[in-house]
Formats: structure tokens, sequence, C-alpha cells
């Protein structure tokens, strides 16, 4: 007789997205995705200008946690775990996001409710859902979690994290305060770029990065480059996954991507039309990050990886 199986969820609500993974699992292991799913709700509208959630942004949150609560509903899930990042920590009304939360979440399991976590777990949740599929002997491997309103910077190997640093810049505060215009200006893109290495320094200083072996790279604004990259049709997160490129072919194509209009990155069918405007000042700081490895490593590649701080949250779920 076979053993039963529990179904879990967890839901990583970033600045600019909202994301789902229900999951199987057996024996405290994850069996493989029931179902996993992406929104661009653009929570964090505002947040850096304003420092409060727009009603109309935590309006588009609530409607797409409501249906993937649904999602978990129909699939028998038992367990679940949200996280809520850079932008629930700087909104000043965040208690009225939290008790939307409990709402929706406490139809699947009562008492659920989001939780805020530190840039330090961020960094440790998205360093253990990204590097689960690698070689060992490719460490050290520093992994680099680029969201709309943070990115985390994390070193470590087989053995865990060695060193985290959660840096508060990401391509929604980028682009609201450096890239007004479109196309940028060759002044606004050097403005951006001055931006992030500063942003930046901070976390390199605090990750000793000399000794990595192995750039792997998460979130949207890494997987969208490596669709551009790989010139695919449509956006195929199997092709994505783990794919490779050099540093020299990923700073050529942030410089176009950077010097796009609005109308020519939307052309890109594996650009999420929630990434059009944003995604600009993600290359940017994919761009400080690359020479940044360069500089300081023997880093001469980037891994991009479709598994990322949704899977570390699953993986959470099974150590409480």
């Amino acid at each position: 007789m076979s053993k039963p199986f529990r179904r879990i969820a967890a839901v990583d609500c970033g600045t600019n997205s909202i994301r789902l993974l229900i999951s199987d699992v057996l024996d405290g292991e994850l069996l493989g995705d029931v179902h996993r799913e992406m929104r661009v709700v653009r929570l964090g509208q505002g947040v850096d200008a304003n420092g409060a959630f727009a009603p109309e942004a935590i309006d588009r949150t609530r409607t797409a946690l409501r249906d993937y609560v649904g999602l978990m509903i129909e699939a028998g899930v038992d367990a679940v775990r949200m996280v809520a990042t850079s932008a629930a920590r700087d909104a000043s009304n965040r208690d009225e996001f939290f008790e939307m939360t409990r709402h929706e979440l406490g139809r699947v399991v009562s008492g659920a409710v989001a939780e805020v976590i530190s840039g330090d777990e961020e960094a440790r949740l998205s360093f253990s859902g990204a590097v689960g599929q690698l070689d060992s002997a490719d460490g050290p491997f520093v992994v680099t979690d680029l969201g709309g309103g943070s990115t985390e910077l994390v070193l470590g190997d087989s053995d865990g994290v060695k060193a985290a640093y959660s840096a508060d810049i990401g391509s929604v505060r980028i682009t609201e305060r450096t890239l007004p215009s479109d196309p940028p200006t060759a002044a606004e893109i050097e403005a951006a770029r001055a931006f992030a290495a500063e942003r930046l320094a901070e976390a390199f200083g605090r990750v000793p990065v000399e000794g990595a072996k192995t750039w792997v790279g998460v979130a949207g604004t890494i997987t969208t480059l490596a669709a551009l990259a790989l010139e695919l049709p449509a956006y195929d997160p199997q092709q994505v996954h783990l794919s490779r490129f050099d540093l020299s072919t990923i700073e050529a194509l942030c410089a176009r991507v950077v010097g796009m209009n609005h109308a020519e990155r939307a052309a890109h069918a594996v650009i999420h039309p929630g990434r059009v405007d944003v995604i600009g000042g993600g290359a940017v700081i994919t761009t400080v990050l690359a020479e940044e490895f360069a500089r300081r490593s023997a880093i001469d590649s980037l891994v991009v990886s479709e598994h990322d701080i949704l899977d570390g949250i699953a993986m959470s779920i099974l150590a409480r």
C-alpha cells in the first residue's frame, strides 16, 4: 500500500509579483510541483515615494491571492506559508495588507497570515531554493535574488549559507527613482548605475564573494533576461532553468534592454506585460552585479535558476 502524501502551498509576495507553489510532500521531501504560477500585482506601487501601499495595489493583490486560495482548496492543501518581503517591510499601512491575507488564507488553514521576513531570512530561503539541483562541486555559490524592491546576495556551499545581505534596491525601486524617460536618457542610465553601485556596495562589503565559483541568478528579472538571451519565441521555464551565459553576453544584452523604449520591450513575448516598464532597471542592476563579480572573483558566467525563494519557502514548511 502506498504511503499517503501531503500537499503544501508556498506564497511569495514581493514588490512586483505574487507567486504560488503547490507541491506534494512525502516523508519530509518535496516530490514535485502540482501548480506554479506568477502574477504581477505591483504591490509596491509608490511605496518608495509615499511610504504606503496604494489602495488599488492591495486590491490587485487581494484578487490574485483569492484565486490562489481557490486553487489551494481545490488541491487539498493542508499547510501554507506566505511571506511578504521588501514592500511590506516599508509600508506604513501594512496592517491593512496583513488583515487581508489573514482573511483569505484563513479559508485554507485557520489562523494563517502572511509573515514579513527579514532580509537575512529572505536571502537564506532564496539560497536553499536556488542551489537544490546544482552539483555541490560547483560551489561555493553566490546567489542573487533580484526582486522589485530589494536584491539579496547570498554566499554558501553544500553546508549552507556563509554570508548574506539584502540590499535596498530592486527593479521597481530603481526605475521609479532614476529612469523616468521612455527610453531612458544616457544621463538617467548613468544615474541608475551609480544608484545601483552605491546600494550594492554594502552587500559586497558584507558578503565575501572572492572565493565563489558559481553565480546563480533567480527571480523575474534574471529569468526574463535569460529568455531574451536564448531568443525564445515564448517564455519556457524548462529551457530557462539552469541555462548558463558568459558575463559578456549578459552585459551586452542588458545594455540593449535598458536602451529600449516601452514599445520595443513590449514587443518581446517573453517579457511579462507587468515587467515591461521595470525590466530596464533590473538590467542595470544585473550589469552592476556582473561587473562586480568579474572584478572581485573568478566567476565568468551566470547560471539561471527557476527555483528560488518560493521553493525555499516550501522547504521551510517541512522543517516546522
